[in-house]
């Protein structure tokens, strides 16, 4: 193959791959057990080095070095300490070559197919070389005293949350495990609609608290915060809120006095957060408070709650509509009628949140309170249920819930 043909050729199956890594998140979802805000600039980033370092290997025939793939393997790790194993993290290099590889091949003309046999042999090595250099250096952290801690700590959660008895760390002299706690259930929320979001900061600040034992999931974290005696939760709670960082305001505005800046200059933003929180005052409660704490940090992401923490004692409305599962389904068909009719909805809503006011409802809609009582007339008419009968109103109120719930995927 002449020089010129082949260096066309291999840009021309470059920007394939480029297009392949973009749709991978969506076709083959890469991190089943770790939130997707959490992971997904990670991911984003370390595909676009992977398969930038290796088009550079294979026009070059250099193997990258180590300093090329410093980055690359330390994402990896960073998946590694947020509770992925290293044989998923590793087997993610497997299916997104087989997933890219296969994309590229199949729209391939007979000259790149030519090209794509030539560098079958590169692709092994690459992904050889970039695995083995991330289980050294996993092999290398585990021997870390800190790393070997927070995977014992893990570990304790692990027990803890399923309701086993974690005895078999009760001789560890560094780890305390106290009877009673209070359980924070974290839920991550997306920031403008974009993936992306810093989480970092966050999660750096629970485990910095005192004595928790931390486990990540899907949907964030849970924390395990021993209670001190005396406590009913209400300290802990406190001092926990305390910590937390800000939720993040007005994010998509840039300042006045600076430029904005371009996607690839753009700092992750602080992501969005909620924290469910129960407390178990003994070991053999700590499931059932588990299911609680999810449910109600799931109500804050659902609900786009403005407060952080959310405590049952806040939200037992809510909660009741949530932890009816097949009552929930019902609830939030009742408003379908409403559907075609988004000016009803909508001052349906502002009737609800102004606590069934029609002269607030008619000033925060900018409109007359005639027509307001002509929109909740017709909501009457669609649905069935009068807004101003109080039995109606809280049928339409819990419908609301119900259908926020549903549309933002509830699931505790």
């Amino acid at each position: 193959m002449q020089p010129r043909t082949r260096d066309r050729a291999l840009e021309e199956l470059y920007r394939r791959a480029v297009v392949a890594r973009e749709e991978f998140p969506t076709t083959l979802p890469p991190y089943r057990n770790l939130p997707q805000q959490m992971v997904a600039s990670g991911f984003e980033r370390g595909s676009k080095l992977n398969v930038d370092l290796f088009f550079d290997f294979l026009r070059s025939g250099k193997t990258p070095s180590e300093d090329d793939t410093r980055e690359v393997v330390e994402i990896a790790l960073g998946r590694v300490r947020d509770g992925e194993s290293l044989e998923e993290v590793l087997g993610r290099y497997r299916i997104g070559a087989e997933y890219i590889w296969s994309q590229i091949r199949d729209a391939a003309s007979d000259t790149e197919r030519e090209l794509l046999a030539d560098a079958a042999l590169p692709l092994l090595s690459y992904v050889t070389l970039v695995t083995t250099r991330i289980a050294t250096a996993c092999v290398r952290r585990i021997h870390d005293p800190r790393w070997e801690l927070l995977e014992r700590r893990r570990a304790i959660a692990d027990a803890l949350l399923t309701g086993r008895d974690p005895i078999e760390w009760a001789d560890e002299p560094a780890i305390a495990v106290p009877d009673a706690f209070l359980i924070a259930v974290f839920r991550l929320g997306a920031v403008g609609g974009r993936a992306g979001a810093d989480t970092s900061e966050l999660r750096h600040r629970i485990e910095a608290i005192p004595g928790v034992f931390l486990r990540l999931d899907s949907g964030g974290w849970t924390a395990l915060l021993p209670l001190q005696p005396g406590d009913d939760g209400t300290a802990t709670a406190s001092a926990l809120a305390a910590r937390l960082p800000a939720q993040p305001t007005g994010q998509s505005a840039q300042p006045a006095a600076q430029p904005a800046k371009s996607p690839t200059q753009r700092t992750p933003q602080p992501a969005p957060f909620w924290v469910g929180v129960t407390t178990a005052p003994s070991r053999d409660r700590i499931p059932d408070v588990f299911h609680e704490a999810r449910m109600l940090a799931e109500l804050g992401r659902c609900l786009d709650r403005p407060q952080v923490v959310c405590r049952r004692a806040d939200l037992m409305f809510e909660y009741t509509v949530a932890a009816g599962d097949t009552a929930r389904t019902g609830l939030a068909a009742v408003l379908a009628p409403l559907d075609p009719q988004p000016l009803l909805a909508e001052t349906l809503e502002v009737f609800v949140d102004s606590g069934f006011n029609q002269l607030a409802t008619a000033r925060l809609l900018n409109i007359h309170r005639n027509t307001v009582t002509y929109r909740l007339a017709r909501v009457h008419e669609l649905t069935g249920l009068d807004p101003h009968r109080p039995t109606d109103a809280m049928t339409l109120s819990a419908a609301r819930i119900a259908r926020r719930l549903e549309s933002a995927a509830f699931a505790p």
